[in-house]
C-alpha cells in the first residue's frame, strides 16, 4: 500500500484536484474521492455511478490503481455514465 496524488477533474468541473490515492484503491473509492471535492459545490449531483477515464479510456470499477498502470502525478477524469 503506497499513498501518492494524482491531478484529477470531474466532468463539468473548471477545478483541477490533487487528490491522494492509494494503489490499492480501487476506480469506484478513486471516483468517490474525486466527487466529494466537486458534486454539489460545482457540478450538480446525479443519481447515477460515476466512472474514472485515464488516457481516454474508462477503468472497471473493480480494477485498483496498481492494476491500472495509473503512477503519481497522472491525470484521471471522473465523470458519470
Amino acid at each position: 500500500m503506497a499513498l501518492f496524488p494524482l491531478q484529477a477533474n470531474f466532468r463539468g468541473d473548471f477545478v483541477v484536484l490533487l487528490i491522494p490515492v492509494d494503489d490499492g484503491d480501487s476506480m469506484s473509492i478513486v471516483a468517490d474521492k474525486v466527487a466529494q471535492h466537486t458534486v454539489g459545490l460545482r457540478v450538480a449531483e446525479k443519481n447515477a455511478s460515476k466512472s474514472v477515464y485515464y488516457n481516454g479510456k474508462e477503468l472497471p470499477s473493480a480494477m485498483t490503481i496498481a492494476q491500472s498502470g495509473i503512477q503519481p502525478m497522472d491525470w484521471i477524469e471522473v465523470a458519470y455514465v
